[in-house]
């Protein structure tokens, strides 16, 4: 059985949110961020650490 990767992180997310609790802004500006950061100038520059 083969699950997409995106299913996993989907899954371990709400698992880890629900049994962390984390506050819900915290979650969002994280999301948010993520996103943004994602698709900004400075994403070329985080790539090699990431990899």
């Amino acid at each position: 059985m083969s699950v997409p990767l995106w299913f996993f992180i989907a899954c371990l997310a709400v698992v880890g949110a629900r049994t962390l609790r984390p506050p819900m802004w915290l979650v969002v500006v994280l999301l948010v961020g993520g996103y943004l950061l994602a698709d900004s100038l400075l994403a070329p520059m985080i790539n090699p650490f990431i990899k």
